[in-house]
């Protein structure tokens, strides 16, 4: 069995409402074990037997689009991704100390492209900062992200494809979750 996050985009957000006890029986229903969500975010921990990550990300996003009726991107990492995510420095802390600064993390299907990667780190402003390493798009913020004049629209049109965020606090969190026995 392997142990996995699923970063779902779209959950309790936008009007769309799931319950995280409902979330988690479409989990169990798809045969996962030790299925658990974490906050309602839509962060679900859970063990599968498929060691194959991009399959098991369309067919979780499949699956939750047919018994929810909307798309869900869905971003799995492992306890040792999300480690590795979490243990990354993007940012000097002289330019962004996330003890002091807001940082989100966001969940990409697959690394973006080096133009790609040059286009949202030239998103940069007096108030914000990029960085991509490998799946994740880290973003600094000096101040409170309604400073920024920088949207998550915005970041979609130039990433061009799907993510979800999170605030460092919560991968913090979820890293130190997964990596428990269960």
């Amino acid at each position: 069995m392997n142990r996995y996050v699923a970063l779902l985009r779209a959950i309790n957000v936008g009007g769309h409402t799931v319950k995280m006890d409902v979330l988690r029986k479409h989990f169990a229903r798809m045969g996962f074990a030790n299925v658990e969500t974490f906050i309602a975010s839509g962060n679900v921990i859970f063990d599968a037997r498929d060691d194959e990550p991009a399959a098991l990300e369309e067919r979780i996003a499949s699956e939750l689009e047919n018994s929810l009726g909307y798309a869900v991107a869905t971003f799995l990492r492992t306890g040792a991704e999300l480690a590795a995510v979490v243990r990354h420095q993007p940012f000097d802390p002289a330019v962004i100390d996330p003890e002091q600064h807001a940082l989100y993390i966001g969940f990409l299907p697959r690394k973006p492209s080096a133009d790609t990667a040059r286009k949202i780190v030239a998103l940069r402003t007096p108030v914000d900062e990029f960085h991509v390493h490998k799946r994740e798009l880290y973003w600094g913020c000096r101040g409170r992200f309604s400073d920024s004049v920088v949207s998550g629209n915005i970041l979609d049109r130039t990433i061009a494809m799907p993510m979800t965020m999170r605030n460092v606090t919560t991968v913090r969190k979820l890293a130190a979750k997964v990596a428990q026995p269960s």
